[in-house]
C-alpha cells in the first residue's frame, strides 16, 4: 500500500511536509493491537540540502520539540522523508503537524537569510576588490616612462649663476 495522504498549504519556497507514507504506517492500525506510538513518515515538499538536514536533527529543534509539548518526538531525514518518531497520527492532527509545519519553516527562514547575507557580503567584497583593481589600474597608467629634458647651462653666465647660489665665491 503506497497510498499518500495530501496536507495542503505548504509555500513552495519553504520547506514543509507534504503528505504522509500511509504505506509505511504499521498494519494493525485502528485495530486492538495497534501501537500507541511509532514512526510516521512524511515526504518534504521539496529536496532538503545539508543545513537544513542538520537543523532538523539537531538539538535546537529537539529543544523546541520539547517546549511546544513533545519532548519525546525524535526526527530523522531518510531521503525525500522526514522519519517522525515515538508519535502517532492523533498526535499529528492534533498539533504535533503545525508545530513542524511552523519549525521547518523557521528553519529554511533562517537559512535563507543567513545565504542572503553572505551572498550580499561576498557581492560587497566583490565590488571592492573591482574598485581596487581599477584604481591599481589607473595608477599604473598614470606613470609614464618619458624622458625629462635635462637642463644643460648654454653659456658661462649661467654657470657662474650655479657655481654662486652653491656658495662657490662672493661677489661684490
Amino acid at each position: 500500500m503506497n497510498t499518500q495522504v495530501k496536507i495542503a498549504g505548504q509555500d513552495p519556497g519553504l520547506l514543509g511536509l507534504g503528505s504522509i507514507l500511509v504505506g509505511s504506517l504499521p498494519a494493525t492500525l485502528l485495530t486492538d493491537e495497534a501501537p500507541d506510538r511509532y514512526t510516521v513518515e512524511a515526504v518534504f515538499t521539496r529536496k532538503t540540502d545539508r543545513d537544513e538536514v542538520a537543523a532538523i536533527q539537531g538539538g535546537e529543534t529537539r529543544a523546541y520539540l520539547a517546549a511546544n509539548g513533545f519532548p519525546t518526538v525524535e526526527l530523522h531525514v531518510a531521503d525525500r522523508r522526514l522519519e517522525i518518531a515515538n508519535t502517532n497520527l492523533e498526535e499529528l492532527r492534533d498539533g504535533l503537524g503545525a508545530v513542524l509545519a511552523t519549525r521547518l519553516a523557521e528553519i529554511s527562514a533562517a537559512l535563507h537569510a543567513e545565504r542572503a547575507i553572505a551572498a550580499h557580503r561576498y557581492q560587497d567584497a566583490s565590488d571592492r576588490e573591482q574598485q581596487r583593481a581599477a584604481a591599481v589600474a589607473a595608477l599604473a597608467e598614470s606613470v609614464t616612462f618619458a624622458r625629462r629634458p635635462v637642463e644643460t647651462p648654454s653659456d658661462d653666465e649661467a654657470r657662474i649663476s650655479d657655481w654662486l647660489e652653491e656658495g662657490g665665491a662672493v661677489r661684490d
